[in-house]
């Protein structure tokens, strides 16, 4: 027995120890990756954390693993390259999309290190079989959105145009379309956690893979962001946190936000 809508201060291995199989909808995370920050100095066990995450995630159900690479004697150190084909290789899930969190603010650039600024981490998209939940996120205004074109072309296979007017139709533009798989996010810092992601990151993700009263699991809790977009979406969670500090953090931000869900502290 495990209570939903609770951070769990310990080991995420311990916490999932404790689930059933295929019991959870959709993990968001971004994991500590090549010590690039200071947590504490904790470690964890990537292969086990792989593999349990397999168990645990529902049939159809996805993980979205954010992560990057640290320079290391002038090269990339290839870890999230590594991590997703374990994942694949090792585990079973599939690499549904590789997807970039551009950031939007502006690096500290060192010219001596003959390299541009980062701006990007990855965002693997993996699923447990094909994802039985996709919620496509439409805001990207469209040109000519909202119009009529009556004089819409379209190619044939054989490279040639057909005119839609030739068969007395007309095509209606949408005015927003789905967005691509380069999502870009303010990253000004206003949290306590050295490496918290965006808001929106982890509610945009939340909404496109599961739906409302889905069970979200993040096993790398931090500050507590991802379970805070999953009360402001009608989403149950998990949350593992092996820092106490950090899971002080949370609750703290979370506590207004609890007092006004009703679906907190039911159990599975």
């Amino acid at each position: 027995m495990i209570e939903i809508n609770k951070i769990y201060n310990e080991s995420n291995c311990d916490t999932m120890e404790r689930m059933e199989d295929n019991s959870i909808d959709l993990t968001v995370t971004s994991p500590p990756y090549d010590n690039l920050r200071d947590y504490d100095g904790y470690e964890w066990d990537f292969e086990r954390v792989a593999k349990e995450l397999y168990r645990v995630t529902k049939p159809g159900g996805v993980v979205v693993w954010v992560v990057g690479d640290k320079t290391v004697d002038g090269s990339e150190t290839l870890t999230s390259f590594k991590q997703a084909i374990y994942f694949r290789e090792n585990c079973g899930f599939n690499l549904h999309d590789t997807m970039i969190y551009e950031k939007d603010t502006q690096p500290c650039h060192d010219p001596r290190n003959m390299r541009y600024k980062q701006y990007f981490e990855y965002m693997f998209v993996l699923s447990k079989g094909k994802p039985i939940t996709y919620n496509e996120i439409q805001d990207v205004k469209t040109l000519n959105g909202g119009k009529v074109l009556k004089k819409a072309t379209k190619r044939k296979p054989d490279g040639s145009m057909r005119h839609f007017t030739e068969e007395g139709r007309t095509v209606q533009i949408k005015e927003f379309m789905a967005r691509g798989n380069i999502w870009v996010f303010n990253t000004d810092k206003t949290g306590e956690h050295p490496a918290i992601f965006p808001e929106a990151l982890a509610q945009d993700h939340i909404i496109s893979w599961s739906n409302e009263r889905d069970l979200i699991y993040d096993p790398f809790m931090g500050s507590g962001t991802v379970a805070k977009m999953c009360i402001k979406t009608n989403r149950n969670y998990i949350g593992s946190e092996i820092s106490s500090k950090y899971c002080d953090i949370a609750e703290r931000r979370l506590k207004p936000y609890k007092a006004q869900d009703d679906l907190f502290y039911k159990a599975i």
